[in-house]
């Protein structure tokens, strides 16, 4: 098991609505929500949150609301929660200013309210009308975060589309996946079914966690956050609602599965096309 000691690992992630563009007041939302789920689901080790909670999903926010992260209001909270309450917080993503770009940008806060890593979204969506690419930057590397000797596989959104960041996280030894989104209500076919294979077949408990609310133009996000275990089955989950999910996860079990049915070892090195 590496440097996996817990047993029982107890994950809490909230669900929220953000207001289009408005910082301090999605701020003080997220705030209330961490404090109210905390309480209620108390000794939580991790705590996650969905994607641009600070300004909600549409793109022409982005730039009212950026922020560099030594001067992140959104991450100063987030430090003082986690201190407070000695949980590691991996904290959605808020728009990180650096120089003259932005980024689409997830904070990793560890029980003593440190920044102790940063993934920057890798897979920028640019279609339908949202083009994050023309304001948002995008990461050059997965992100694997560890925290309390437990490994977590980070992600945003869009790059649930691309199942090659999570295989590498597995290769590298994740034992949670994570992707945080804020996903559109039209597509909960792909989410559930995208998730669900993320976890199945990487053998990986997995933290599905999107908004919920409306959007302009008459849009809404989905609103159906999910844990799920490594064979599929989920833990607990939200529909239209601002709140909080919460599983104990069992490494140890997830491990013996892993050891009976072997599938990294069943990997080709090259899986070149030959057409006939």
């Amino acid at each position: 098991m590496g440097a996996v000691q817990k047993e029982m690992v107890r994950i809490l992630a909230i669900q929220m609505e953000s207001i289009i563009g408005e910082l301090e007041l999605n701020i003080e939302t997220v705030r209330n929500l961490l404090i109210a789920n905390l309480e209620k689901y108390e000794g939580a080790d991790f705590v996650f949150l969905p994607e641009v909670w600070t300004t909600g999903w549409h793109v022409p926010a982005f730039l009212k609301t950026a922020e560099t992260l030594e001067n992140s209001k959104a991450v100063k909270m987030l430090s003082e929660i986690a201190s407070e309450y000695k949980v590691n917080i991996l904290g959605g993503s808020f728009i990180r200013k650096e120089g003259s770009k932005c980024y689409n940008s997830c904070p990793v806060i560890n029980r003593q309210g440190d920044v102790v890593a940063v993934y920057d979204k890798n897979h920028l969506f640019s279609y339908y009308g949202d083009n994050e690419g023309d304001i948002i930057t995008r990461g050059s590397n997965p992100v694997m975060a560890e925290l309390d000797g437990i490994k977590i596989g980070l992600t945003i959104c869009f790059d649930i589309r691309f199942p090659e960041i999570y295989r590498a996280y597995r290769k590298a030894g994740a034992d949670i996946l994570v992707n945080m989104a804020a996903w559109g209500k039209t597509k909960k076919i792909p989410w559930d079914t995208m998730t669900t294979s993320r976890a199945v077949e990487n053998q990986t408990y997995m933290v599905a966690l999107t908004q919920t609310g409306l959007l302009p133009d008459g849009k809404e996000n989905l609103g159906h956050s999910m844990i799920i275990d490594y064979e599929g089955k989920i833990m607990d989950e939200i529909e239209e609602i601002e709140g909080g999910i919460y599983a104990e996860i069992n490494l140890p079990l997830m491990y013996e599965f892993r050891n009976k049915c072997t599938i990294l070892k069943d990997i080709k090195n090259s899986y070149e096309v030959i057409i006939k």
